[in-house]
């Protein structure tokens, strides 16, 4: 008699989101058993792109690169690799939530008798959507297959295919949706399940086709009426995106300190899932939430290059453009026995953290983590797969390959946006990008926070903030109305001083009664 293949018995974890919504900017925390995992960021000025559909002009077909670059009406010209283009280059089988990125070209079975030239010329107008954001000097990444998410479902418009999210692990309960799903697609698009559909019966899936269909038929209307380049569609923005993508019955609890905010949310989790509806939570604290739950500290470290380990190793992150090398060093820590053990120990250990790091990080696109060198074969195998359970935790897919006899790791990330130290800082104009510092933004940012702590917790309402030169004139010129705002807001009044002696990335809060310099008591 065969044996019954057994399901993987999870350890449950206790997830909780917790939202910091700012005018100007938002913050989105992921906590996993209270600790930090991923923090997202989305600023006024800076929106996501990824998700956007638009009506794009090809200027250039690339033969050599197998590549065309297409104008969508952003300052830099967007990138469309032939692999994007052409629906029969897609695995459906074995998807996530959403289509391939960059990292994963190889894994597709590639035909060398698609050619780029045969589907496009320049001039053409074209459908694409952006998946990847622009970094750097590069411009955003687009696609051809467009892809519309659902709270259950993805559509494929001008597919002909029926796909499982492979985070869907049980063979019985793929077979189960594969049949649902055939019957419930339209004709001439394809339908992936997203993590979110397992165990949800007809009725859910038919909602999301119902409403997916209509907002690809507006898309379809728009595109024929209007002239490349043009926006056709806007994707949700961080917040309702995100109770979308992942707020699940693995969720514990939102907490989230904007009325407003909190009111929106609160109704779209009962259009969708009305279960969920006594999860979402209003923070009402004096003190700033992220203060609250201890994440400013967390955040600020999540920019430090090194990582000091429990044990006494360390880790170093050096991101450049074109890959994120990593390295393990023993450091303060020997060991008991010998030069293998203190490696193994501490690359064990290394191994869970650079894992944690990557995801808290964001980093993305070709990684190299240089472990320490072990001899045996058995101790190389013990890393690399306790290295490969971490990643699984992971959203973004990621792919590590076998480690080397000289300890190092190959691997990818899948990476749609920038890392949070190139969103939250810029090249330093003293060391000509070799370096970072934080941008005027992010310092006034971080300024804000300080000054909420202070009006909360010390009750003083007279407070003096002195600053670089520089950081004054960028406050005063571009930040006077905002600033204007906060001090109504937070009952204060806030004199900006300037100070040569200060750098950029200093200042100093001063209590006007008494002088009193309080940076360290309210700078996390």
């Amino acid at each position: 008699m065969k044996s019954k293949r057994r399901r993987e018995v999870k350890p449950l974890v206790k997830r909780e989101i917790l939202i910091n919504s700012d005018p100007h900017e938002t913050r989105i925390a992921i906590l996993e058993d209270k600790t930090l995992v991923e923090l997202l960021v989305e600023r006024s000025d800076r929106r996501r792109r990824v998700g956007d559909i638009y009506k794009g002009r090809v200027n250039a077909v690339l033969p050599g690169m197998q590549a065309a670059f297409v104008d969508i009406g952003l300052p830099k010209t967007a990138f469309l690799h032939v692999s994007d283009l052409v629906e029969s280059l897609v695995d459906y089988d074995d998807m996530d939530d959403g289509p391939f990125d960059e990292e994963e070209e190889e894994e597709r079975e590639f035909k060398e008798t698609v050619k780029i030239e045969d589907h496009l010329v320049k001039g053409q107008e074209i459908l694409v959507q952006i998946t990847k954001e622009s970094i750097g000097t590069k411009g955003p990444r687009v696609s051809g297959q467009i892809s519309l998410p659902g709270r259950y479902l993805v559509l494929m418009p001008g597919a002909e295919h029926v796909g499982i999210s492979r985070r869907i692990e049980d063979r019985n309960e793929r077979q189960r949706l594969k049949k649902l799903i055939a019957g419930l697609r339209p004709s001439s698009s394809g339908l992936i399940v997203r993590t979110a559909g397992e165990g949800k019966a007809k009725k859910h899936f038919n909602s999301d086709v119902r409403f997916l269909t209509r907002l690809w038929k507006r898309v379809e209307a728009r595109a024929s009426r209007v002239r490349a380049p043009v926006l056709l569609h806007r994707d949700m923005e961080l917040i309702a995106g995100l109770i979308r993508d992942i707020f699940t019955e693995d969720v514990h609890r939102i907490v989230i300190d904007s009325r407003k905010d909190h009111r929106q949310i609160l109704s779209y989790v009962k259009s969708f899932s009305p279960e969920l509806k006594d999860r979402v939570k209003l923070y009402t604290g004096k003190t700033p939430i992220f203060d609250h739950y201890g994440l400013e500290t967390e955040i600020e470290k999540a920019m430090n290059r090194k990582i000091w380990l429990k044990k006494g190793g360390y880790i170093t992150v050096d991101q450049t453009e074109a890959l994120v090398a990593i390295d393990v060093n023993t450091g303060r820590y020997t060991g008991r026995k010998n030069q293998e053990e203190t490696a193994l120990k501490t690359n064990l250990e290394a191994a869970r953290e650079i894992a944690k790091q990557l995801r808290l990080r964001d980093v993305g696109g070709i990684i190299v983590v240089d472990f320490i060198d072990m001899e045996e074969e058995a101790n190389r195998k013990a890393v690399i797969d306790e290295f490969r359970a971490r990643l699984r935790k992971d959203r973004a897919r990621t792919k590590a390959f076998q480690i080397s006899e000289l300890g190092l790791v190959e691997m990818t990330r899948q990476r749609e946006r920038p890392s949070l130290l190139h969103y939250f800082s810029e090249e330093c104009p003293t060391c000509g990008g070799v370096g970072r510092v934080l941008s005027l933004e992010s310092m006034a940012m971080r300024m804000e926070r300080v000054l909420k702590r202070a009006a909360a917790e010390s009750g003083e309402k007279k407070l003096q903030l002195r600053v670089s030169p520089e950081v004054a004139v960028f406050l005063l010129e571009e930040r006077g109305l905002r600033l204007e705002q906060l001090e109504r807001r937070l009952g204060i009044e806030l004199d900006i001083v300037d100070d040569p002696s200060l750098r950029r990335e200093d200042f100093r809060l001063i209590l006007r009664r008494g002088h009193r310099d309080v940076t360290s008591q309210f700078d996390a």
